[in-house]
């Protein structure tokens, strides 16, 4: 059953990274196009979730790297992140 809860946990957050890349790739997209774009705060919220995702979209797409928002809270997430995975595993 544990091991069960842990597979889905991996999934869903497997999933949240996915949906952070590909966010960030239709961001860059859209601005080079110069149409409707995905909001920052949407961005942040999904980077929150999926900060590994949301970092590699960052430096595969070369977006929103200039930003210091951007620049300083997604890698700030993607340690918070693996804080947590070395506290939970202790």
């Amino acid at each position: 059953m544990v091991e069960t809860v842990y597979i889905i946990f991996l999934f869903i957050y497997a999933a949240l990274n996915a949906v952070s890349f590909a966010l960030y790739g239709l961001d860059k997209s859209k601005a080079r196009k110069k149409i409707w774009r995905v909001p920052e705060k949407t961005l942040l919220t999904i980077s929150l979730f999926g900060p590994i995702g949301a970092w590699l979209g960052m430096m595969q797409f070369r977006h929103k790297t200039q930003k210091p928002i951007f620049r300083y809270l997604v890698p700030g997430f993607v340690g918070v992140h693996l804080l947590l995975v070395l506290w939970l595993n202790l």
